[in-house]
């Protein structure tokens, strides 16, 4: 290179904006990826023309950080409905937002989840978070406990609906996540869909890192050591930096640093697809366990919302695990007898495609940690960013790696 470049060392989302942002400004940049492929944990992989990405995961189209560096038209995307079905123990019960889908208005009022009651508490959540305020706690504390003591919502509407509905988002079965982030996303739920995009979720790095040069992105190319100048590969070659960023998780960012950056707990999950000739009766709606019982967290069927995620003539049916059961020695068949519980015997003549045990799905959100103060400069030269450094989600990692641009561009012009 002409000179020396800004070395971003990672290619999931978090590197992949802070590469742009750089590149963009009109910064040289270079891109060390460890793996085959850009994108983290966004990754799709095709199996037998269906597209399966690497657990259950959606773009919420209302995040600022998404709207600013994404083409959404480019990613042709395709919406859930917005809401959930659950499963109770008499049958399906349909939480429909009432708001985006009036038709279903009546469906949600008098179900059987909770009570009227829980529904306009509800409602006043929604309306007192779609305006400009980020949280509606001066001092952050649990989502369970926010939910009980400041918005006053039954035991049974949390238990049936919301612990179902806000563990499989967060990985966090007992609740614990930081309210002010629940609230963050409770607004982007209520302000713009949840999509996929109709050549899997790979899509979304694809589409950042083609406004990259080519040839800045090394692929295989694992990172052995660093300082606020200089990178080292695994194949022995050191690289000049004008400055240096860490885009990896922080285990990694701690061991290349040499700087302890606290303990960083994760969300877990495990997740199978099936392929089936004939979709469960959900339609393009995420279905919930609502009866508390069983190793299943939630059903959908992706290829309902993005045809192009199955080929011509079947269906793909993705069924995320509660992370308290997903090490459970016969998971696969209490799985599948759950499954034919919810479905009936067609469920029988679904084929299994893939597993994927997902140790490190999202990182913890404690309470105190949103919105996040950590900074973007290690030290004088060394940067760093990641969702485990904002906010754990996809609004998170791009942000954080817009952060960390804009402190290198202060740092070196």
């Amino acid at each position: 290179m002409a000179k020396d470049p800004v070395i971003v060392v990672g290619g999931g989302l978090a590197g992949l904006s802070c590469a742009r942002y750089l590149h963009d400004s009109g910064l040289e940049i270079l891109l060390l990826e460890a793996a085959d492929g850009l994108g983290g944990r966004v990754r799709t992989d095709v199996m037998d023309g269906f597209l399966l990405d690497r657990g259950f995961q959606v773009l919420q189209l209302a995040y600022p950080d998404a709207k600013r560096i994404l083409d959404y038209e480019k990613l042709a995307l395709h919406s859930f409905v917005p809401g959930a079905l659950i499963r109770t123990q008499r049958g399906w019960a349909s939480m429909i937002d009432p708001w985006r889908r009036p038709g279903k208005c009546w469906q949600t009022l008098f179900n059987e989840v909770g009570s009227f009651s829980d529904r306009l508490r509800l409602g006043r959540l929604r309306w007192s978070l779609r305006g400009e305020l980020t949280s509606l706690t001066s001092s952050d504390k649990t989502t369970v406990d926010f939910l009980r003591e400041e918005c006053g919502f039954s035991q049974d509407f949390i238990e049936r609906f919301l612990r179902p509905w806000i563990s499989g988002m967060f990985f966090d079965e007992a609740l614990e996540t930081s309210a002010a982030f629940f609230q963050f996303i409770f607004k982007m739920l209520a302000s713009g869909d949840a999509a996929l995009p109709t050549d899997g979720m790979q899509a979304i790095p694809k589409q950042i890192a083609a406004g990259l040069p080519e040839a800045n992105i090394w692929l295989n190319s694992e990172v052995t050591r660093v300082d606020t100048h200089h990178v080292t590969t695994q194949s022995g070659d050191t690289i000049e930096a004008a400055a240096v960023v860490l885009a990896v998780d922080g285990r990694q960012a701690e061991r290349l640093s040499g700087i302890a950056l606290g303990n960083v707990e994760f969300g877990a999950t495990t997740c199978f697809y099936y392929a089936a000739s004939h979709a469960p009766p959900i339609g393009k709606t995420l279905a919930l366990n609502g009866q508390g019982t069983g190793p299943i967290s939630n059903v959908c069927v992706p290829s309902n919302v993005a045809p192009n995620y199955a080929p011509a003539g079947f269906s793909l049916i993705c069924v995320s695990i509660r992370g308290s059961q997903r090490r459970r020695e016969n998971l696969e068949r209490e799985v599948e007898s759950q499954l034919r519980n919810w479905f009936g015997d067609a469920t029988d003549s679904w084929r299994l495609l893939r597993r994927y045990d997902i140790p490190h799905a999202v990182p913890r959100q404690k309470p105190g940690t949103f919105p996040s103060a950590l900074p973007s400069e290690l030290s004088n030269g060394l940067f760093i960013c990641g969702d485990y450094r904002d906010s754990a989600s996809i609004q998170g990692a791009l942000e954080s790696g817009r952060k960390a641009a804009e402190a290198v561009l202060q740092r070196i012009g």
